[in-house]
């Protein structure tokens, strides 16, 4: 498995981790809507230096604008849209379980729609998490209602996010980031003025702090989730980067003196080891590699990229290149060169 990629995601985890005790310290002053909107609002932000002086392609528009519309209106629009309906009709005990989903339909739409292949260890580590999940946000008076069908469409909505931005090889983590941000950032903020009392109470210093935790704690999460998952695919990705609250639990600890409580340290210790069994996933066996052509991150050392170049160039870069058709075996996970079928 890629070590780049898994520190990646679990720096993305880190970062976004970090960035819920941050927030919570504005949460009593606006709906959680509209903070979102602030958060997804500042990634987008975050990432417009970069995209202003290496912008999209023609060619990579028009090869990946169809999966990056569906990953953002999923994740950015229909996702939210789905949440607050929710929210609306069920309790927040249930809906804070509930949200563990995203992780549970992540694996599951990894296996079944995006071909990932997965094995018993990401499967029980996402198991491990996804019950850790639950131990950490469990409270009594759970129900299942519509409301919390409403909040599990929500989580697959995310999962669908997820398996498709994993998938974008044309647009860089950045121009994701962009899309993602601007539309979910405007997304948040309109369900947000509309179904609470708007902004009033709002100070501009809260406004320009949710944007800077916004473009560390999303931004730039996500664009290290976008290229630890390019390595990793979107199931591992999304099992290391599901580590998040148990890591936001962790800083509430040590840096906001909150108490901690037996059930935290269980959920923090459950989801650490499944973290850990997930890591050791890749197989080995023959496959195939058609011919292609694509842009991402990449280097010359891992049998897959010995294209040629004008200049010599050194480490981890990004441009076009081609791949020819090859036949070998090695050890590898369903990173953006490893989509191929599987008999089991």
């Amino acid at each position: 498995m890629s070590r780049a990629g898994i520190i990646r995601c679990l720096v993305a985890a880190v970062l976004f981790g970090a960035s819920a005790p941050a927030a919570s310290e504005l949460a009593g002053d606006m709906s959680s809507l509209v903070l979102a909107g602030l958060l997804y609002l500042g990634a987008g932000m975050a990432v417009v230096p970069s995209v202003v002086r290496s912008p999209p392609s023609a060619v990579a528009l028009r090869r990946d604008w169809r999966p990056a519309l569906a990953a953002v209106v999923a994740g950015g629009a229909i996702g939210p849209a789905l949440l607050v309906a929710g929210l609306a009709r069920t309790p927040a005990a249930t809906a804070s379980i509930l949200l563990n989903l995203e992780l549970a339909a992540t694996v599951l739409l990894a296996a079944v729609i995006f071909r990932e292949h997965l094995g018993g260890r990401v499967l029980a580590g996402a198991g491990l998490v996804t019950v850790a999940g639950v131990v950490l946000s469990w409270e009594p008076g759970a129900q299942i209602d519509v409301g919390a069908l409403l909040i599990a469409a929500g989580c697959l909505a995310w999962g669908v996010d997820n398996g498709v931005t994993a998938k974008i090889d044309q647009l860089s983590p950045e121009q994701v980031v962009l899309l993602k941000g601007f539309v979910a950032g405007l997304a948040n903020l309109m369900l947000g003025l509309a179904f609470s009392e708007g902004v009033t109470g709002i100070t501009a210093g809260q406004v320009v702090a949710g944007l800077l935790i916004g473009m560390a704690g999303y931004g730039a999460s996500i664009v290290f989730w976008v290229k630890g998952a390019r390595d990793l695919g979107a199931a591992r990705g999304q099992v290391i980067f599901a580590a998040a609250p148990f890591i936001g639990a962790i800083i509430a600890w040590s840096v906001l003196g909150e108490s901690v409580t037996v059930a935290q340290l269980i959920a923090v210790v459950i989801a650490a080891t499944g973290v850990g069994v997930s890591l050791e996933s890749a197989h080995d066996h023959q496959h195939a590699h058609e011919a292609m052509e694509h842009e991402h991150e990449h280097s010359h050392d891992d049998d897959h990229h010995d294209h040629t170049h004008d200049e010599p160039v050194g480490g981890r870069h990004t441009h076009v290149h081609q791949h020819r058709p090859r036949m070998h075996s090695h050890p590898h996970v369903p990173d953006l060169h490893h989509r191929h079928r599987h008999s089991d």
